[in-house]
């Protein structure tokens, strides 16, 4: 039986669970956020224009704007590193990796779209959808692949225990004759 070595083993499988707690503890706050029922006065129309509302966050002043845009930037960016950190995946492909994130935020954020329209006081807005995906791209672009490059060299640059030493050749047994 050939051992798998404990170091980068356990490595990946640590990374795996506490990405998959980050995870989770993230989509919760996430969704803690964008589904709470609003007390509001008013509700503005869905916008189905794309780029609509970042127009008219940016003509109440660019600070504002600027914030409106970080801020759905930022909602699902950490999704970026901890989907593919949850996957515990080291030797990928880095665009089918980009790909894979990027589909993965891009559902994530549509599914919370579509939740909201039951939510009172939310409404549905297509830049939040886009302005989240980006976040995603940017921060799996940051990221991941200088972490995954970094862990490589980690376990690559450790020693590899010691194999235990063979068991010798699989022994053959004679052939028996047919007995009377």
């Amino acid at each position: 039986m050939q051992r798998h070595s404990s170091d980068g083993h356990g490595t990946v499988i640590r990374f795996r669970t506490a990405g998959l707690v980050l995870l989770a503890a993230h989509l919760l706050l996430v969704a803690w956020v964008t589904l709470r029922p609003l007390d509001v006065p008013w509700v503005s129309p869905a916008n189905l224009r794309p780029f609509a509302s970042i127009r008219a966050d940016v003509a109440l002043g660019w600070e504002h704007g600027v914030r409106c845009v970080g801020a759905g930037l930022a909602l699902l960016a950490p999704l970026g590193v901890l989907l593919p950190l949850a996957g515990g995946r080291l030797q990928v492909s880095p665009w089918g990796s980009l790909v894979r994130t990027v589909a993965a935020g891009a559902l994530i954020s549509l599914a919370i779209e579509l939740l909201q329209t039951g939510v009172p006081g939310q409404v549905v807005n297509i830049d939040s959808l886009l302005l989240n995906t980006v976040g995603v791209a940017l921060a799996h672009l940051a990221v991941v692949p200088a972490l995954r490059a970094r862990i490589r060299r980690r376990n690559q640059a450790r020693p590899l225990p010691q194999q235990e030493p063979a068991q010798g050749p699989t022994p053959t047994i004679p052939r028996v004759g047919v007995a009377p």
